[in-house]
């Protein structure tokens, strides 16, 4: 059973943040490429979300890979996901 997928304002702004960087850098085409990764990564989460690791962050949180250089923290409830925010990964940590 799939869990209902929530975007936090963060996250949105965030994702939103990458997309243009890339589209802006590498063109629309790999915009769209990451787009889809994104959209099937969220997908993964939703019917497994236990499958990526616990983030330093919190034990709550965790983080999904999406590429190697873009990774998607969230929170897991009972009944929820909370996409929480998109991270470049080649930012210095928080």
């Amino acid at each position: 059973m799939s869990l209902q997928i929530y975007f936090t304002p963060r996250s949105k702004e965030t994702f939103k943040s990458t997309y243009n960087f890339i589209k802006n850098e590498f063109g629309a085409s790999v915009a769209e490429k990451f787009s889809i990764k994104t959209e099937k990564t969220i997908k993964l989460i939703a019917d497994h979300p236990l499958m990526f690791k616990v983030s330093t962050i919190a034990t709550d949180v965790r983080v999904g890979l999406i590429t190697k250089q873009c990774s998607v923290f969230y929170r897991v409830t009972d009944t929820t996901i909370h996409l929480l925010f998109f991270w470049d990964n080649r930012q210095e940590p928080l």
